[in-house]
């Protein structure tokens, strides 16, 4: 999966879920479960963005089990630069995979609306985004090229 946040990746990652019986794996989810609740407050960005970089390390590596397996897996990771979907494309290849880059996007006013909307849910339980953090990220986002969302076995 890759987008920004509020893009809908993890809407589409279920229904992948469901359609291909693959294990999703979305670091959001594991957050509050292995940090506790403060690890979504506001301010906590830092904190927040190591912990999450450590649950997609530990994810990967079931990912990377199941994937030997022959199980299907859903990385619901963001992936927003080249670099870091070339990394995962090559450790899924070396696990004897073959990968499709999913790309879902939608315009910036309409990503701060959804990210807005799951900050009000409890149950969504994540790091509030700001309308700020999005445009800031958007900058830094690299769309991918046509190559890229070519499948790959």
């Amino acid at each position: 999966m890759c987008g920004l946040p509020g893009a809908g990746k993890t809407t589409v990652a279920k229904q992948i879920e469901r359609d291909a019986l693959a294990l999703r794996l979305t670091p959001d989810e594991w957050m509050t479960p292995l940090y506790g609740e403060t690890i979504c407050e506001p301010g906590t960005l830092d904190r927040w963005g190591d912990a999450h970089d450590r649950v997609e390390v530990i994810q990967w590596h079931v990912a990377e089990r199941a994937l030997r397996l022959g199980i299907n897996v859903v990385l619901d990771f963001g992936v927003w630069s080249r670099k870091e979907r070339e990394d995962f494309r090559t450790r899924a290849a070396e696990a004897g995979a073959r990968s499709e880059l999913i790309f879902v996007d939608a315009p910036l006013d309409v990503l701060k609306q959804r990210v807005e909307s799951r900050n009000q849910i409890p149950e969504q339980r994540a790091y509030p985004i700001t309308p700020t953090d999005l445009e800031e990220w958007s900058t830094l986002f690299q769309p991918p090229t046509e190559e890229e969302l070519t499948p790959r076995d």
